[in-house]
């Protein structure tokens, strides 16, 4: 019974318990447990973090290097099955938007890796944690280490996990519209279509074009943007909108 008031001390984790526990609630966010932790340990370390000899192989680079190839050959399957009518050029370019280097990073955000990338002073001070290529590494990295822990099928699981909405919903058109709007012409004997600038407008620092495009026998579609190539796709963009053309799989 405490005297005079008095509270019992607070029981204070050691170092090695609250890491430990860290390393347990991310792998409650990935979605893996881990039979050898250190798997993970080793997909956080980066160069910088990595104290004696053969750094290169005590980081994350090796794993980096799997993790790349297991996470597209999963998410290649992933879209074989998703689009079963498209074509392999549309595959491609679903592929190479959702392994770039930005989608990776943003899935490193989800798992919230950062604050447990293993960093040296200098790097952490900083903040490299927070850098697109460094999350984008990791990303790949914890990929690498799920794999190499749990087979296939548990990388499998983590990668549908995170990646399955932007496979489903992604966030950049798959392909540019001046391109989808010239193979669109070629494909009905019409000669490339033709750009011209209609108006400039606005201060030097901040001008405005309108741009017009043309095929023969058709109406000219108009559009504006910061800068010409802005209102050239624009003005495709417009064009195909009007004939109900779509730019994932260019009709």
């Amino acid at each position: 019974m405490a005297v005079g008031g008095a509270m019992e001390p607070a029981v204070q984790r050691s170092p090695l318990t609250a890491a430990a526990d860290d390393l347990a609630a991310l792998e409650e966010r990935i979605g893996h447990r881990f039979a050898e932790r250190s798997r993970l340990e080793l997909a956080l370390s980066h160069i910088s973090g990595v104290k004696g000899g053969s750094p290169r192989l005590r980081s994350y680079q090796r794993m980096e290097f799997l993790g790349d190839h297991v996470l597209g050959s999963v998410v290649s399957h992933m879209l074989y099955a998703a689009f079963p009518d498209a074509e392999e050029g549309e595959l491609s370019r679903r592929l190479a938007d959702l392994v770039r280097e930005e989608a990776c990073a943003e899935v490193a955000q989800d798992m919230d890796l950062g604050p447990h990338i293993r960093l040296g002073p200098g790097e952490s001070q900083a903040g490299a944690h927070k850098r697109r290529a460094i999350l984008a590494d990791v990303a790949e990295s914890v990929v690498a280490a799920v794999y190499l822990d749990g087979g296939y099928p548990a990388a499998q699981g983590v990668v549908e996990r995170f990646w399955r909405r932007r496979l489903e919903a992604p966030r950049r058109p798959l392909r540019d519209p001046k391109t989808v709007l010239q193979e669109w012409a070629q494909a009905r004997g019409l000669p490339p279509p033709l750009y011209r600038e209609v108006t400039r407008s606005g201060p030097d620092h901040a001008p405005r074009f309108t741009v017009a495009v043309d095929l023969p026998g058709m109406e000219s579609t108009q559009a504006d943007g910061a800068s010409k190539q802005a209102a050239q796709k624009a003005a495709a963009s417009a064009f195909l909108a009007r004939e109900g053309v779509r730019t994932d799989n260019g009709t």
